[in-house]
């Protein structure tokens, strides 16, 4: 995660006392002295205003200190609309807080670039409902703006790509409050199809989540998920060291699916169970696949941790000291229970009527047991690698009894 600032710097007090001057120079002349006294500046001679309403307000302007300038921003904001002033105030009030960095933002970017923006509205109209276009000059000098510029170069011609339509829109350098509410409209029902919503949301968390955020669903809209950009639920040290190990394994699939059951634990137990075996299975086929080991197209999870437990010389049988066969023989109960425990309790199924409605603490149980145990196996598999001690991988697969 990148680094988060914990000062304002000189570039920053100098554009955000610039843009306050700015907005106030948009008032009329006669009216530019009485906004100057409400913010708490100094009173002046009205003719000054109608020589230079931007003077005026950066001659009083210049004595307020840095810490003063954010709260007049603020107390100004109330008063009017402005992109360029609201976004510097945002930056301020993130300074010091957990961002999303600019490695990440480019990655989404080359996301977006391969698949249309929008799947249901026009990608202009989409492009209207969050970013204000008419206050975004051209980069060109255009007098038309920057919607001008985008219908030249998206609708008439086709010589601009996503990513260099959203970099002319300041998706690169915009507060993360903008970033955030790009990427909530970008992924809302009204925006995209279900099926290119989730997959979009999959591909966006998978670069989100390697700065501790996602867009979580939040809730429902005539049926169609509403997601919401959240920090990453990751509450124990066990989770970090958990999500920490599966991201180095495998930083999409693998660890987007552990992030996906530890962020349903406490609201969706029936999903966070499936998950959590489904986990296991993920892990297990990854590792025998490096492995180059057989296994069935359908073998369900017990099969395939029998035979991967084979692979990494993890089988009770594999040992003689009774308390690593009795700890090893553990594990594999715990691994053929979580199968169970989806069967009774995850999603996979129609619960019916009579079917036990599953409490959050299982849950979490569920996926803290599946989270360790796949760490344990990540972990095994680079020992055993770094020993080149494998068991020989045609051996044949032990049925389940």
């Amino acid at each position: 995660m990148i680094e988060p600032m914990t000062t304002p710097s000189p570039q920053m007090i100098r554009e955000l006392r610039s843009d306050i001057a700015n907005v106030i120079s948009d008032f009329k002349a006669y009216d530019v002295p009485g906004v100057c006294t409400r913010l708490g500046l100094a009173d002046g001679d009205g003719s000054e205003a109608f020589n230079s309403k931007y003077k005026y307000a950066m001659s009083r302007l210049s004595a307020v200190p840095a810490e003063g300038l954010l709260p007049m921003a603020k107390k100004l904001l109330l008063e009017v609309t402005n992109y360029r002033l609201s976004e510097q105030v945002a930056k301020f009030e993130e300074i010091d807080q957990p961002a999303v960095t600019e490695i990440t933002r480019r990655r989404i970017l080359s996301v977006l670039k391969t698949r249309p923006l929008t799947t249901e509205l026009h990608e202009v109209e989409s492009i209207q409902r969050i970013w204000p276009v008419a206050e975004i000059p051209s980069p060109y000098g255009s007098s038309g703006g920057l919607l001008e510029d985008i219908y030249q170069h998206t609708v008439r011609n086709y010589d601009w790509g996503t990513d260099e339509m959203l970099i002319h829109l300041g998706f690169l350098s915009c507060s993360q409050r903008q970033l955030f509410r790009f990427l909530e409209e970008l992924t809302a029902p009204v925006v995209q199809t279900l099926e290119a919503q989730a997959a979009l949301v999959a591909d966006l968390n998978s670069h989100l989540q390697h700065d501790g955020f996602r867009l979580a669903m939040t809730g429902k809209v005539s049926g169609s998920p509403i997601y919401k950009m959240q920090r990453a639920i990751l509450g124990s040290p066990a989770d970090h060291g958990i999500s920490a190990a599966l991201q180095a394994f495998d930083p999409n699939d693998v660890h987007g699916r552990w992030i996906a059951a530890v962020e349903r634990r406490a609201d969706d137990p029936h999903g966070a169970i499936t998950l959590a075996r489904t986990l296991l299975e993920d892990v297990c086929k990854w590792i025998l696949d490096e492995a180059e080991a057989e296994y069935p197209d359908n073998a369900d999870l017990p099969v395939l941790y029998r035979r991967l437990a084979k692979v990494l010389r993890l089988a009770p049988d594999d040992h003689t000291e009774q308390t690593f066969k009795q700890l090893l023989g553990s594990c594999q109960q715990i691994v053929e229970l979580l199968g169970s425990l989806r069967s009774k309790l995850g999603d996979a199924h129609s619960p019916g009527p009579k079917k036990a409605k599953p409490q959050p603490r299982l849950a979490e149980l569920a996926v803290n047991l599946s989270g360790t145990m796949a760490t344990f196996l990540v972990e095994t598999w680079r020992a055993r690698k770094a020993e080149g001690a494998l068991a020989p991988t045609d051996a044949p697969v032990k049925p389940v009894a």
